[in-house]
């Protein structure tokens, strides 16, 4: 019976299968078996805002805890924003690599953060790159308007979610 119902609830949002498989599941059914029978289900309100605001602040800690080990060993920056002020917060001995993608205001940053940074690596995004020559062949007619045949199909499945179900 509690199958039948996760199922329906998965099916009804369109939530992947594969989520069955999240390390987080498993305590999930755990702790609705222990609240027992009369527990309320949680409202839109309780998940967007207090339960967030706790997801929020655990993952903040970890990061903090993260950060800790900075010092024990050597990251990769990959930001899109301006770079020095990571790298300082990070500690300029603590960085060996940085990532950007190839947009100017990105490529001007990176370039004056290797003219004062002289021994990082630094390399261009390539799924940046290979996202700009999609783009362009996108530009071909007869590749855009078979791409825009198939984005009016898409969008028809990804509305209907029993075509979803039927496809899966």
């Amino acid at each position: 019976m509690l199958g039948r119902y996760v199922g329906k609830w998965l099916y009804d949002k369109g939530i992947p299968f594969d989520a069955a498989n999240s390390p987080y599941f498993p305590p999930m059914v755990s702790a609705i078996q222990r609240a027992g029978p009369g527990v309320k289900p949680l409202t839109a309100y309780e998940l967007s805002g207090p339960i967030l605001d706790e997801e929020v602040e655990e993952v903040t800690n970890w990061i903090k805890e993260y950060k800790q080990s900075w010092p024990r060993a050597c990251i990769t920056l990959m930001s899109d924003g301006w770079l020095n002020k990571i790298v300082e917060e990070v500690g300029d001995k603590h960085v060996v690599q940085f990532i950007t993608d190839n947009a100017r205001a990105c490529v001007s940053a990176g370039s004056k953060l290797m003219d004062k940074r002289k021994h990082l690596v630094w390399t261009l995004c390539t799924a940046h790159n290979i996202d700009l020559m999609l783009e362009e062949i996108d530009e071909i007619k007869i590749v855009k308007e078979t791409l825009d045949e198939a984005r009016l199909v898409s969008r028809f499945i990804y509305n209907h979610s029993k075509i979803i179900f039927l496809f899966r």
